[in-house]
């Protein structure tokens, strides 16, 4: 898989900013691309202590989520940690184990937000546009936006509203768990993003795709490997 386009990585705080903005004028939320038979999940850790990070791609037939492979990425992390920013900290190297798959991924599951985000472009979109591809985000945790609990249910939701807009929604993926938080990165509008997420939920509260790649990033960084 490869990057369609990018920009510089190595820029200050209020660059990075700019850049997001420039961005939010791309994002697509209409569904752009034709069967789905390849998702890929991706996530990144950090090893504070080396000042690396951990980019780990796995990609799975759809919907019989079976792996087809994964890849892992190193880097030394350059930007800080900043809040509303941290696609400059993460996705470069979640970049480098996604142009490591041999297999082109239909849609990509991101551990992070798509357009629920302070300035509309999480990590989930950051990387639709950069590899030009339809991308979900699947976040553990609400970045911003208000809703209302939706219901104990697998499959119930409800919208999450920030600034007037429906951004997300606030998705059960099990009964009785937790809900997580969906938003359409790029290339795919909401109905579908909650569509093809609940289809890559198994027998976890957490998709599938991106649950395996945060567990694999996670032993990379406990081992300091990236063959596994």
């Amino acid at each position: 898989m490869r990057s369609s386009s990018s920009h510089v990585w190595d820029v200050t705080a209020r660059e990075a900013v700019a850049i997001q903005e420039e961005l939010r004028e791309r994002v697509v939320l209409e569904n752009d691309f034709g069967r789905v038979e390849v998702v890929a999940g991706v996530d990144m850790a950090v090893d504070s202590q080396a000042h690396e990070g951990y980019g780990g791609a796995i990609a799975f037939t759809f919907p019989g989520l079976a792996e087809i492979e994964r890849r892992i990425a190193v880097q030394r992390l350059t930007f800080p940690y900043v809040p509303g920013l941290l696609s400059f900290r993460e996705a470069p190297v979640v970049l480098e184990a996604l142009e490591g798959l041999k297999v082109e991924a239909d849609v990509i599951l991101v551990d992070g937000q798509g357009i629920a985000h302070p300035r509309g472009v999480g990590i989930a979109s950051h990387l639709g546009i950069i590899l030009d591809k339809p991308t979900i985000g699947c976040a553990k945790s609400r970045l911003v936006g208000s809703f209302e609990e939706p219901g104990m249910e697998a499959g119930d939701c409800s919208p999450l509203i920030y600034q007037g807009k429906v951004v997300g929604a606030v998705l059960r993926t099990r009964r009785g768990v937790r809900p997580i938080f969906v938003s359409p990165g790029h290339k795919i509008d909401l109905p579908t993003s909650i569509e093809i997420t609940l289809k890559c939920v198994e027998r976890y509260r957490i998709p599938k795709p991106t649950r395996e790649a945060d567990l694999l990033v996670g032993e990379a960084k406990r081992k300091g490997r990236t063959d596994l």
